[in-house]
């Protein structure tokens, strides 16, 4: 049930977060006074006062009045007209939205104005340092920290990318709301913007009216990173480097990144069937589309700062020869060819401190998006671009000498030329075709939609004479700035070695291949990777720094190399993911076709020994005759997109539901083959490395036997080779949490996995490998989710030395990292809570006795929570009647079906749709369900006192109590009896009476552990805000419950259907998550 508010609930100040709900609610107010007129808005205000009156009776203790005021309420509820249902459950939907907006901004709020802020790195080094960790091992470790966040798409963002960008401008304008120099004029102004955007929101329709492809969900993922990430990763590599300094006086490494990011969205095709190898392979190509993009728009922008005459020799000399002599890359070549130097190794000459109080241009402002100064495109008379005249016509192209191979870095002086000034530009860039200001979205649509293209070509059927009227004019005397040289401020005709040149062609070919066309560039032509990027920007870094210009050098140029080091030439790498049978089934259709005989029937030491002889052996095991089912050739043709693009495009290869050795041999068998086929094809080595294959435990039995599957593998002694050579000696292992939990409950899924962590990282510890582990985590706590730093200081000690991967999913993906503000923080939070638990790890149980009782509290919570959910045959229909469940299919939220397979039971349902279905209603089961039967078999065999020590003393006991309280204080056992009341079967309801009584039970034997008398009375400030919602809330509750009943009398009926999706949206909104 975590979202942004526990993470900033306990630094939060009511009185701006108040102002902030005053303003934003009396503006929806004035906005709907307008839109829906002042009878309806004096019905929406009763509502919202019946609704509050009732919860203060409640807190009161005075129980009668509030359920008599609840019933008032659902009485005028169910006498609305279905218009007056629908215009409700938008009003209110809105009104928690915005309030999620003003939550969201008091943390960022909070973060600016704090002096000291916990968490924070220059607060987590203090205390290391305090504690007696050495500065040289502070500074070693943070260097070599590798986290990964990976971003998917599981169908958890309810909200339309539309109104997520609205919500976006919102928050921008509450934080220009902040400064205190407005003047009266400028926040009138400010006001009327805010109207505008309200208004706005309120006649855009909320719904989606289409399920996303593939791709839109990775045009999501690949938004976040522009829009926010972008921005953010300077800010925060700035904010590591200085705490660094200020404790080890040492800074962070100029190309040293701790935090990269992967992604899912389109490469996950586990039970989603439009997910294909095409759609993996565009997904690839549109992601380094995106990053080339990116780098072009900065450099384009560096070349106006970067003015000053004065530099290094080398740069002097690599001027001159562009601008005077024509340099072509086989005279860079023969000058430096006995002098190579590589950017991964350090060298003296490049400095890498970021001093304190140096700009953040690029984390400031908000450009949405756009281009400020596009790459103009010059059309041929054929209605063509040509790849040269794209770059070398264009009066705007940014210009860079590739860095030769091999020049020395260090220089004892500087070199001036005269006149830095002379290349100035002379206005403002604008569009070819219509004479207005380039945007970025004009210019990317340009090149995607090849009509479009031809069209906007064939009206300048002269260029050349067009081309000379943006052209600066040329300087008549040599004196013009070496970096505008560098960068591009001149026609460089004669140059062959320029990196705009060659970012440009690297985004064309990508068009190209996204279009389906033939591309056969050189590959001296395009990047591959950020190591030949990096090389010319830190040649420019290098002598900026030789120069005594710091500040300059630490600026833009610096965020630059960073953004480069951290996103590559990929943006972010893509995971594959497929399930185990499907490679089982592959091998079938082989083995089959070879007449081997069955793959699937042989036992686990015949698979194994087939897999061990083909892995060590050098020829293709696959036919290229072969003919095989769809499904098959699916699975083939991923590997074949695999071998092609290779480990600078794709990250992990992970295997779900697997729980065998031979599940991952399998897979590094079938990529082997595509890449020998791959590599005979093109006479060549294929591109890249293997990928790592991940083994993904998720079930409470594949769990217990993880540790068991590592064994075996790294017993075999062509993997172990394998591991050491090709990986670095690192194993990756992927723990699922969400499917673990719907199988046995949360209580039990969570001990599972701390156990299975501890075997697994003993088991690599036996061989002498290094384990990185992988978390699944959902957003909500029923599925794993937690508060970041909290989850990841309650891991098993060493199961966290310094790497980490982990998911972000759905709606979590936008609150924690869709504002710069907030994602820097959370990169921050995952920063030093990696460091602390890799320097200072969680303690482990304090005797075995805790484990024996948690055995035993697991044990009762499991037999109780799958005896109500799968052994008591009422449960599936009470759970289809009680909740929403089978109307979320409309929602239109996601690509890939709800269901594994097509069954209509809960073992094949995602646990998405399982955990969102019982949060609509606030009954929120899954977090809870058994966790109150363990903790009181525990208490009545007198192991209260232990409980309690457990959860002072034991960190993973303690945040499992912790998150459970936190669910539970989001629960409404009230509004959950109102469902059943109205919907459920009378002959059904004493099952939802059971499950009542289960959950204040729960609640019960929590507040015993924790010693509190109320929920969340460790986090009052949670709790206020949860109560702030209230009003709105608990009416939308009560009209999707009347909403549900008139549906299922007339489930047609398309306008009851969108009243209840906007009610899900609501209270998806009230509730701050989804599934």
């Amino acid at each position: 049930m975590t979202d942004t508010t526990d993470e900033i609930a306990a630094e939060i100040s009511f009185q701006g977060f108040d102002d902030d709900c005053r303003l934003l609610g009396n503006l929806l107010n004035d906005v709907l006074h307008r839109e829906v007129g002042h009878e309806f808005m004096e019905k929406v205000e009763r509502q919202r006062v019946l609704a509050q009156s009732a919860f203060h009776m409640r807190e009161a203790g005075i129980e009668n009045m509030a359920e008599l005021l609840e019933k008032e309420l659902a009485t005028e509820i169910s006498k609305m007209t279905l218009e007056e249902a629908l215009t409700l459950a938008r009003a209110f939907s809105h009104y928690l939205n915005l309030m999620g907006i003003a939550e969201t901004h008091h943390g960022v709020r909070q973060a600016r104005n704090t002096v000291y802020l916990t968490r924070s790195c220059d607060d987590i080094f203090n205390k290391l340092i305090q504690s007696g960790v050495s500065p040289e091992e502070l500074y070693d470790t943070v260097c070599k920290q590798t986290v990964e966040i990976v971003l998917t798409a599981h169908p958890t963002q309810i909200n339309r990318r539309t109104l997520q960008y609205k919500h976006v401008r919102i928050a921008h304008l509450l934080e220009f709301n902040d400064r205190p120099d407005l003047s009266h004029e400028d926040r009138e102004m400010l006001i009327e913007d805010l109207v505008r955007e309200i208004t706005s929101l309120w006649l855009t329709d909320e719904l989606r009216r289409q399920k996303p492809t593939p791709v839109d969900e990775a045009r999501a993922g690949l938004h976040i990173v522009e829009q926010s990430l972008w921005k953010a990763i300077p800010h925060y590599l700035r904010r590591v480097s200085n705490a660094l300094k200020k404790h080890t006086a040492r800074p962070l490494p100029l190309t040293c990144t701790p935090i990269r990011f992967g992604s899912w969205m389109g490469g996950d095709r586990d039970g989603n069937p439009n997910v294909t190898s095409k759609v993996t392979r565009d997904v690839a190509f549109l992601s380094r589309w995106m990053v080339a993009d990116l780098y072009i728009r900065e450099i384009d922008n560096l070349r106006f700062e970067l003015s000053m005459s004065r530099c290094s020799d080398e740069l002097a000399q690599l001027a001159y020869l562009v601008l005077y002599k024509g340099t072509t890359q086989e005279d860079w070549h023969h000058e430096g060819r006995n002098q190579q130097m590589h950017v991964d190794q350090p060298t003296s000459a490049l400095p890498t401190k970021l001093p304190a109080g140096a700009g953040l241009p690029s984390c400031t402002g908000h450009n949405d998006g756009d281009t400020q100064l596009p790459i103009l495109q010059f059309p041929r008379t054929d209605g063509r671009i040509s790849e040269l005249q794209e770059v070398e016509e264009s009066p705007t192209s940014v210009l860079l000498v590739k860095k030769p191979v091999g020049v020395s870095s260090r220089t004892s002086d500087g070199h001036s030329f005269a006149d830095g000034n002379s290349a100035e530009s002379s206005g403002p860039v604008r569009h070819a075709a219509t004479g207005s200001p380039s945007s970025l979205t004009s210019g990317r649509h340009a090149s995607f939609g090849s009509s479009q293209f031809n069209a906007q070509t064939k009206m300048f059927p002269e260029s050349h004479s067009f081309q000379k009227l943006l052209e600066p004019s040329l300087p008549q005397r040599p004196g013009i700035a070496p970096y505008r040289i560098v960068l591009g401020d001149v026609r460089e005709k004669a140059c062959k070695i320029i990196i705009a040149k060659i970012l440009i062609k690297t985004r064309r070919r990508l068009e190209l291949l996204l279009e389906g066309h033939r591309c056969d560039f050189d590959p001296s032509d395009y990047y591959e990777t950020s190591e030949e990027l990096l090389e010319p920007l830190l040649l420019c870094y290098e002598s900026l720094q030789s120069c005594g210009s710091v500040t300059l050098a630490d600026g833009r140029l610096a965020d630059l190399i960073r953004r480069v080091a951290t996103f590559g030439m990929i943006l972010m790498k893509l995971d594959l993911r497929q399930e185990s049978g499907r490679h089982a089934d592959t091998l079938d259709a082989i083995t089959k076709y070879l007449d081997m005989g069955t793959y699937s029937e042989w036992d686990e030491d015949r698979k194994l020994e087939f897999l061990t002889n083909e892995l060590r052996g050098k020829r293709p095991l696959v036919p290229t005759s072969i003919e095989v089912s769809a499904d098959v050739r699916e699975v083939l043709d991923t590997f074949r997109v695999a071998a092609e693009l290779g480990s600078e495009s794709f990250g992990a290869y992970v295997i779900s539901m697997a729980s065998n050795a031979s599940d991952v041999l399998a897979v590094e068998l079938l990529q082997k083959d595509a890449r020998l086929t791959v590599s005979g094809e093109l006479g060549r080595t294929c591109a890249g490395g293997t990928l790592r294959v991940v083994p993904l435990f998720e079930t409470v039995n594949d769990l217990r036997g993880a540790g068991s599957v590592i064994r075996k593998l790294l017993s075999i002694d062509w993997y172990r080779e394998h591991i050491i050579q090709n990986h670095n000696g690192h194993q990756e292992v992927m723990v699922g949490y969400s499917d673990s939990g719907k199988d046995a409950g949360r209580f039990t899924a969570a001990w599972e996995l701390y156990k299975a962590q501890e075997d697994v990282v003993a088991a690599c510890g036996e061989y002498g490998i290094k384990v990185t582990l992988f978390h699944g985590r959902g957003g909500s706590i029923g599925r794993g989710g937690g508060p970041t730093y909290l989850a990841i200081q309650s891991q098993p000690p060493g199961s966290v030395m310094g790497t980490l991967r982990s998911t972000e999913q759905g709606e979590m993906v936008q609150a924690k990292f869709g504002l710069p503000q907030t994602a820097v923080r959370q990169l921050e939070i995952y920063t030093t809570a990696v460091l602390l638990a890799t320097l200072r790890p969680p303690l482990p149980p304090r005797e075995e006795k805790w484990r024996n009782l948690m055995e035993e509290i697991s044990r009762i919570s499991c037999q109780h929570y799958r005896s109500a959910v799968y052994e008591n045959k009422e449960f599936l229909s009470y759970f289809q009647e009680a909740t929403p469940q089978a109307e979320l299919g409309f929602l239109n939220i996601g690509s890939r079906p709800t269901r594994r397979k097509a069954s209509t039971g809960i073992d094949h349902l995602r646990a998405i749709p399982w955990v969102f279905a019982w949060t609509q209603t606030r009954f929120v089961l899954p977090a809870w369900l058994g966790i109150g039967a363990g903790l009181q078999g525990a208490c009545e065999k007198g192991y209260k006192d232990e409980l309690q020590a457990m959860y002072r003393e034991w960190p993973f006991f303690q945040s499992t109590i912790d998150l459970i309280e936190m669910v539970l204080a989001k629960a409404d056992m009230h509004i959950a009896k109102h469902y059943d009341e109205v919907l459920v079967s009378p002959s059904r309801q004493e099952l939802g009476a059971q499950l009542r009584k289960e959950l204040y039970n729960t609640e019960k034997h929590i507040l015993v552990v924790t010693g509190h008398e109320k929920l969340s009375e460790n986090n009052r400030s949670l709790r206020r805000l949860i109560e702030s919602r209230l009003p709105y809330l608990n009416p939308i509750n009560m009209l999707q419950v009347e909403i549900l009943r008139r549906l299922r009398q007339d489930d047609d009926n398309r306008k009851l259907r969108d009243a209840l999706l906007i009610t899900i949206n609501g209270i998806a909104a009230g509730m701050r998550n989804t599934g």
